[in-house]
């Protein structure tokens, strides 16, 4: 098999991802593509990308996700010499953290 048609199977995950509709269908495609020990480790590994882009510390993260310091020290070298993309998708996730919180809390009232 040629080079250009692996990079177009490859390819084909990332199209497929694309076409997901929802969360629901997201978390259901990736239970069927990942087993459960490769989706709690990619959890993990954005949850510590979030607490190192807020400032915390290793020791911190590590108490609190569980995280190896291994893991830890490899997502803070992807936030800093990475392709930037945490950079760009932390705040979107923040940002829709903060509009459901304030529509759950408008909905309390």
């Amino acid at each position: 098999m040629s080079r250009s048609s692996k990079k177009k199977e490859r390819d084909l995950l990332y199209d497929a991802i694309l076409t997901l509709k929802d969360k629901e269908e997201c978390k259901r495609f990736f239970r069927d593509l990942c087993t459960i020990s490769e989706l709690r480790a990619m959890e993990q590994r954005f949850e510590v990308a979030r607490l190192l882009s807020e400032g915390m510390i290793y020791n911190d993260i590590l108490a609190l996700t569980g995280a190896s310091s291994a893991t830890i020290s490899r997502v803070n070298r992807s936030l800093l010499y990475g392709e930037g993309t945490y950079e760009e998708i932390l705040p979107r996730v923040q940002d829709k953290v903060k509009e459901q919180t304030e529509s759950d809390s408008d909905g309390k009232l």
